[in-house]
Formats: C-alpha cells, sequence, structure tokens
C-alpha cells in the first residue's frame, strides 16, 4: 500500500512542478502579497477591552475610571486587585489594555501634586495599541482641564505608559506574523481545490480509478504535496519576518509548526471538498476565492473580531484562521505556552477532522 501511494505522492509533484501555471501560483503571488502587505496594511480600533486595577476608590480616581467607560470607546471586561491577574488577561489577550489607578491617586490630585496613573498595553497589536494610546491621552487631557487651576506648573495627571510584547509599536510585527498565516491558506486551497479538477479535465481521472488504489490512499496522496507546500511555505515566510523585516520569534517553534501542521490540514480538508464538488479546474479557483474573502475578514487579520456584530463573531467560530492567527502572533510576539495555545489547537484539530471527513464521503461518492 505505502509503495502505491509514494507512487501517486511522487506523480502529484511532478504535476504541480511541471505545471507552469501551479509553479507561478506558489512562487509569485506569495511574494507579491508579501511585499504589499507588509508596507501598506491599517487598521482601526473599536469598543476597546480595559482591565482596571483600581487601588484608589476616592472621588476623583473613580470619576476618571468613570470618564474611560462613559468615552463609548472603552468597556471594562475585567476588574484585579493585584498585577499578576492583570498580566494573565493581557497575554491570553482577554483585554487590549489595563488602567492602573495607584494609592494616593486621589490625594496627588488634591493637593495640586503631580498624579501618576499606568496604562499596559498589548503591543502585539502595534497599531490598536497607538490608537487606545491616543485615546487615553485625550481623556486625561480633558480631566487635566478641569481638575487642574490654571498656571498650576508641575500639578496635573501624567501618564506612563508601557507597551508589551512590542514597546515600539512596529506594525509589521503585528501584520507579519498574520500574514504568513494567509498566504499559508492561499497556497494550501489552491493546490488541493485543484487537484481532482485538474485530473478530470486531463482525463487522468478515470485512469485513477482503475488503479488498485483505494479512494484513501488516493486522498492520502493528494493530500501530502498540500502539507509539504503548506509546511514550507509557512516557515520559509516565518524566516523572511524574523531576517528580513526584523520581526522577533521569541517563541516555541515546534508549537508553530504543530499549529501550522493541523491549521494546513483542515485548509486542505476544505480544498478537496471543493475539488470534489468542482468540475472544472475554473469552478474549483473561483469555489477558492469565495471562500478566501469572507475567511479573511473574519480571521481578525484586518478587523478585530471583538468589533464585529455577535452574528459575525458566531461565524469566525469555523475559520481555521481565526486560530492560526492568534497562535502565531502569540508564538512571534509573546512565548506562548502550551496550554495557553490550547484554546487555538483543539477548533483546528476538529475542522481538520470534519473536513477531511467530509471530503472522503464525496471522494467515496463519486466513485460508485
Amino acid at each position: 500500500m505505502w509503495c502505491r501511494i509514494r507512487s501517486l505522492i511522487v506523480k502529484e509533484f511532478l504535476m504541480l512542478w511541471k505545471d507552469r501555471k501551479s509553479r507561478f501560483v506558489l512562487l509569485v503571488p506569495p511574494i507579491i502579497q508579501l511585499v504589499l502587505f507588509a508596507n501598506a496594511a491599517t487598521f482601526e480600533v473599536r469598543d476597546v477591552a480595559l482591565g482596571v486595577w483600581q487601588e484608589d476608590r476616592a472621588g476623583p480616581a473613580t470619576e476618571l475610571v468613570r470618564r474611560f467607560t462613559g468615552s463609548g470607546t472603552f468597556r471594562i471586561a475585567a476588574a484585579y486587585d493585584n498585577p499578576r491577574a492583570a498580566e494573565d488577561d493581557i497575554a491570553a489577550q482577554r483585554v487590549k489594555a489595563v488602567l492602573h489607578v495607584g494609592q494616593g491617586f486621589s490625594a496627588d490630585i488634591a493637593a495640586g501634586r503631580p498624579a501618576r496613573l499606568q496604562l499596559l498595553l498589548d503591543g502585539r497589536r502595534s497599531n490598536s495599541a497607538l490608537i487606545i494610546q491616543n485615546y487615553a491621552a485625550a481623556i486625561i487631557e480633558r480631566f487635566n482641564l478641569e481638575h487642574i487651576p490654571p498656571g498650576a506648573r508641575g500639578a496635573g495627571l501624567e501618564i506612563q505608559t508601557r507597551a508589551w510584547f512590542n514597546a515600539n509599536f512596529e506594525s509589521r510585527w503585528f501584520i507579519l506574523p498574520g500574514l504568513a498565516v494567509l498566504l499559508t491558506m492561499v497556497a494550501t486551497l489552491l493546490i488541493t481545490a485543484l487537484s481532482v479538477a485538474r485530473e478530470r479535465e486531463l482525463g487522468t481521472f478515470d485512469q485513477l480509478l482503475v488503479t488498485p488504489l483505494r479512494p484513501m490512499e488516493i486522498l492520502v496522496g493528494k493530500t501530502a504535496p498540500a502539507l509539504c507546500v503548506g509546511f514550507v511555505e509557512a516557515n520559509v515566510i516565518a524566516a523572511i519576518a524574523v531576517g528580513a523585516y526584523g520581526v522577533p520569534f521569541v517563541g516555541d517553534i515546534l508549537l508553530f509548526d504543530a499549529g501550522i501542521v493541523l491549521f494546513v490540514l483542515s485548509a486542505i480538508g476544505i480544498g478537496l471538498v471543493i475539488s470534489s464538488i468542482a468540475k472544472t479546474q475554473q469552478q474549483a479557483i473561483l469555489g477558492v476565492f469565495l471562500l478566501l474573502s469572507p475567511f479573511t475578514v473574519l480571521s481578525g487579520f484586518t478587523t478585530p473580531i471583538a468589533n464585529m456584530p455577535q452574528w459575525c463573531q458566531a461565524l469566525t467560530y469555523v475559520n481555521p484562521i481565526r486560530y492560526m492567527i492568534a497562535l502565531s502572533r502569540g508564538v512571534f510576539l509573546q512565548d506562548l505556552t502550551w496550554s495557553l495555545a490550547w484554546p487555538m489547537l483543539w477548533p483546528m484539530m476538529v475542522i481538520a477532522a470534519v473536513t477531511l471527513g467530509y471530503a472522503t464521503w464525496l471522494f467515496a461518492r463519486k466513485l460508485q
């Protein structure tokens, strides 16, 4: 059995490389998109999940917190009584920022002394962090104008900002880990979606059916090249991001590769479903691009998922790109642990199992 599968895998690789259009799709678009997205992508922020660590409960401190929550931009997602809880929520991306009001804040305001306020930002979302910082600065400026007498030098509220995981707000540090996922998805979907449709157009599909290969063996042979290409492409793009654009990679490469394998398998399952349904390569390409647009929008790459309507957020749970982008950014910038990554890994396992199982059933049905 393994000899037959190996022969089919070799045949798939040869067909992939001999076809000039396939070589072009694999090599040229990822490079062009890498350069364009790395230099041109921008983002917006709304509905900021804010954690509050309020050690001072007096009037001015409470009023300032209310100004944040009443601004329409921030919403309190968590309240803390110790720094460890705040650190855990930022690491797990449950909040985008933490506002820390220290002891003696209200007393300093009343006495006309400089009062300090700390704002912790998630630097993995560099563009979002910069916008959140500007929102906070505007609120604090209005607070100063109303509470500090004119001409009182040195008094007022002084904000100290710390950005975690991306101290300099480098936008490429945020864009490129997600871009590696998107480009891998594009290549994997195209390879698998065109595999069976190409066989039908060339007239070799019927020849494949009369071989001793079983349906499961054929699917394994179709899956292996796409898995290899997707795995290699993701790692090459990651290496380019680190080497050419200076994006740090502080996490576990084994965790990143484990996520890539599960992600590519889920993409292969989706591609094989398209390939089993499509009768021509043109139909297969159309199916791929019909899926890619909503998958990209609902992935959290361009728009934060928390800003989407509830029904859109529900749709993102069946999108494997959502989980792999979060895992990729965590591994690149955060040194994400396996325990924190598990909520991103198991959904991709489920999606891969469902799509590959459905593709197998469709393929077996076509053979009957």
